[in-house]
Parts: structure tokens; sequence; C-alpha cells
């Protein structure tokens, strides 16, 4: 993105941001016909307009004129479930070019779409010279949605003046959801880390969308329209139009299946805003519900039947990578144990599933394990009992034995089940969506080929740097391409209730599989 590598090195992503926009003067800017992150209503520029945006826009110019809408078609439709999947979903997706009067259609039957939602439009500016994308304005068009009814599908299409989905020629643009029940029930759920854009990624949606899943997890590194990963080699590689690709690989799932995402290292894009986020900000509408939605916007929970999901940032806590450590003031940290608290007293919760980028434990031998989650987040893991842990920033599949205190508190072979309750924590690292893959410095070991060791060497990133030592809990080690569905069964009170965990190869093959067990309560 234009810093040099000896500054990005050393610069926290606020600075990087300020030194961008030094570089890339007012005067620049208004040249190129600029637009930083706003609203659009009707194809005219709203400074500000956009609820929540961390990104400046004091330096803007007014928005392109809007073509005939006729022959302009969205696309890179995604999900996303709002503060309760039972009653919230928001519709979000791109339109090329700017248009007038954007919209959604909505009803119970694709024949019945009267009711009909005026949408918002974040337009996002890339100025020639800010990484390899050239000047590029981006429009992100989101739609909530609320006073669903629970357990209901619905059919919808996006639109805008001079382009209705209503129309008989365009009815095979419809999409699907179907928001949560209101009560406990069986429910498949699938979860990833990062994807980028390439055929690994299009072969794991496809088997993803066979899964018929719930709602989808994302561990970060998303689509890495910057491959340098937040300063640790120079960003002239950052490249705004991945997201288009992104989006268009995913839309085959994501137009019916409710796209969660944490934010990775890749995930800060210094151009947009202080914190990184200016980007995705425009890009994804998301719950909202975490403690600083300024700074941390892709922190947020919810309830889905008998599971509490939490995402969190681990940039905020990274000693690897930096650029965005310390950025809530230990905000999330409390936020975070004041959920679990929650969740964990909450009558109609059993599981909670928490998922982030930066992993817990992991024994690759390109970022291995982070000492600032260790820190900061997993003795809350174990007070609280969280039942699983899903993480990325690895490249490639590996799961642990039960942990507790660091320590193997049981071990936890394929097909094996663990009690949360009163044994430890599972934790899977699932970074085989799509990018090209790391190594281990043990041999595999997964369902049919396992090869058990007493040990393997690693190390994790702490404040001092890396910490080289001896783990006993890699259980499974898959290096290839994969992604994790989890099989969510509820009991009746005081009976067990189960998680079903599986590892799923691109090819298909089932490489791991365990059970998580609590009483329902």
């Amino acid at each position: 993105m234009g810093v040099p590598e000896k500054l990005a090195a050393r610069m926290s992503m606020a600075e990087q941001h300020e030194y961008l926009r030094a570089r890339f003067s007012r005067r620049t800017l208004i040249r190129g016909g600029a637009v930083t992150l706003g609203a659009v209503a009707g194809g005219a520029f709203v400074p500000g307009a956009s609820a929540g945006a961390a990104v400046p826009t004091a330096r803007t110019a007014p928005a392109a004129t809007p073509v005939d809408g006729s022959h302009v078609a969205p696309f890179g439709r995604h999900l996303a479930w709002g503060g309760d999947p039972r009653t919230e979903v928001t519709v979000s997706w791109q339109v090329p070019v700017a248009v007038k009067k954007p919209f959604i259609r909505i009803g119970a039957h694709p024949w019945d779409l009267s009711r009909r939602i005026e949408a918002e439009v974040r337009t996002l500016h890339t100025p020639a010279g800010v990484g390899a994308s050239g000047d590029h304005t981006q429009y992100y068009l989101h739609a909530r949605l609320t006073h669903l009814r629970p357990g209901r599908t619905y059919y919808y299409g996006v639109g805008h003046q001079g382009f209705d989905p209503a129309a008989p020629h365009l009815l095979g643009t419809l999409g699907t959801f179907t928001t949560a029940p209101a009560h406990k029930a069986p429910f498949t759920f699938t979860a990833f880390g990062d994807e980028g854009v390439g055929y690994h990624g299009l072969a794991n949606n496809a088997l993803i969308l066979g899964q018929n899943p719930a709602f989808h997890l994302h561990a970060g590194d998303i689509a890495y329209g910057d491959p340098s990963g937040a300063g640790k080699t120079t960003d002239t590689g950052f490249d705004s139009r991945t997201w288009d690709q992104f989006l268009h690989q995913t839309e085959s799932v994501a137009k019916q299946v409710p796209w969660m995402p944490a934010y990775g290292n890749h995930d800060m894009e210094a151009w947009y805003s202080p914190n990184g986020y200016g980007g995705e900000e425009a890009r994804w509408t998301l719950p909202g519900n975490g403690p600083d939605r300024r700074n941390l916007p892709g922190v947020y929970s919810f309830v889905y039947g008998n599971t509490a999901v939490i995402s969190l940032d681990a940039n905020d806590i990274s000693y690897e990578i930096p650029a965005n450590l310390g950025i809530s003031g230990g905000t999330q940290t409390k936020w975070l144990e004041s959920r679990l608290r929650e969740y964990r007293a909450a009558k109609d919760v059993d599981f909670i599933v928490v998922f982030f980028h930066h992993c817990a434990y992991c024994t690759s031998t390109a970022h291995a394990s982070e000492g600032g989650v260790r820190q900061e987040w997993v003795p809350l893991f174990e007070k609280y009992t969280v039942d699983l842990v899903i993480n990325g920033h690895n490249h490639q599949y590996e799961r642990t034995d039960v942990i507790k205190g660091g320590e193997v508190a049981k071990k936890l072979p394929i097909g094996g089940t663990a009690y949360p309750e009163t044994e430890g924590v599972v934790y899977v690292t699932a970074g085989a969506a799509g990018r090209s893959l790391y190594a281990f410095s043990a041999p595999d070991t997964y369902e049919g080929h396992e090869h058990e060791l007493d040990s393997v060497a690693s190390f994790v990133n702490t404040k001092e740097g890396k910490v080289h030592e001896t783990v006993a809990w890699s259980r499974v080690r898959y290096l290839d391409y994969s992604f994790l569905r989890v099989d969510v069964t509820p009991a009746p009170k005081g009976r067990h209730t189960t998680l079903k965990v599986s590892g799923i190869a691109e090819t298909g093959e089932r490489i791991d599989h365990f059970t998580v067990s609590r009483r329902a309560k």
C-alpha cells in the first residue's frame, strides 16, 4: 500500500494510515475524484452517514454519476446475522458502478416480493498509487432486515432503479435465507480461515454448501487484498480489486448462508482508517454488539439455538504482529469475560464456541502459537468452560487434546469425547481454506493415517519474541486444504447434548472427528 518496509515494520496501523494520508494529499485525491467511505443515497454522497464508520470523510468528492441501472447487475451477495438470528439478517451486495435508489425485495414466496426496503450504499475509493489496483471505487450495499419470523425461509432479490428482481426475466437472481428457530433444534455450522481467492477456496465453498449449514464462520484473513499482512513486508501488493473477486467467489454460499467473519492480520488495510478496518466496515454489516464498535468492528456475538458464538479480534493482543496491539485498551478482554459469564448463566445456552484468527495452540513452522492469546484469553476459556475454540492464521489443520493450564488434561483420540465441564478446552486450527499451505515440524497424523508422537517441537510468540517449546497436545495434523463441520444436537434437560466436530478435506474425505458433550440445561 506504499509504506516502505523499514517504516512499516515499526509503525502501528494508525501511524501507517497517517503516513499514507499525508503522502496522497488532498490535492491529489480531489484531482482523482476520490471518495472515502460514506453512504450514498440515490447516487449522491452523504458524508458520515454510515453509523459507526471509522473512516474520516473530510477528503471527499461527489460520487460518480449513476449510469442506466438496467445495464448494471448486482453481484457478491453475502448475508450476516444481526444480534438475534431468529429475527435479524443483513443482506449485503455490490454493484460495479453508482446506481440510483438501491433496494431489496423480500417475501415468503418467490412470486410474492411486495415488501421493498431501501438499501444503504457505502463507497470505498482507492486512488492510484495506493497499492496495485489503480484508481478504483467500490460500491457496497446493505439492507438490514428486522422483525422476521423465527424458523422461516425467506426469498429476496436485490436491485436498483432500472433493475427490479421481481421482474419475470430476473427471477433467476433471487436468493433465500432461513432464520434461526425459536426453540432448540439440531443444526450444522461450518468454519475455516485464510481463504483468499483461488481454486481451493472455490472447492471448499462447493463442499460447504453441500453440508447445508445454518451459518459459516470465517476465522480471519478473508480475501487477502493486502497480501503482506500488516506491515511485516512492503505493502505495495495491496489490491482492492481482490475483494471484487472474493465476493464473486463466495456468493454461491454466502447468498443463502450467513457468512460471519472475524478479522485477521491481512484484514487490516492501512489506507482506509487508523485502525485498518475502514474497508471491512464498508464490506460487512456485523451484529455490532461488541465492546468498541469504532475500533473493533469484528468483535460480536450471537446465539443460534442452544449455542452461543463469540467472534474476537486477536490483532488487539498479538505480540507476533503488533500493528493493532492494545487498540482496545483492555476493553475487549473485559467484554469477553462479561459475555462468557452471561452465556454460561443463560438457561437456553448449552455450548459456547469462540473463534478468532491467531492461534492459541498450534505447531505450524510459520506462526505457531500466540502468547497474547494464551495470556489474555485462555484463562477465561478455562474459567467459563468454553466448548470449542476455532482459529485460522496457520494454513493447515491441527487439533489439540483437551487442554487445561497449558497441559494435556486428557488425550482426545480421533473419535473421542471431551467433557469441558470437568476436563478442559479443545482448540482447532482450521486455516487451510485456500491460501498456500505452511508446514509442520512433525509428520501428519489424521483419520486413517495416525502417527502418534509423545512430543512435538514448536514455539510461541511472546512480548520478548519467539520462545521455543516442546508440546504434547498436538493430536491431529493434516497438511492440505480443509474446513470444519460442526453438528449440534440438543437434548432434554439433564441429558447430554453434543457438538460433533469433523475435519473435512477438500476431497470430501473426513480427516478428524470428535465429540464435545455436556449436560443440557
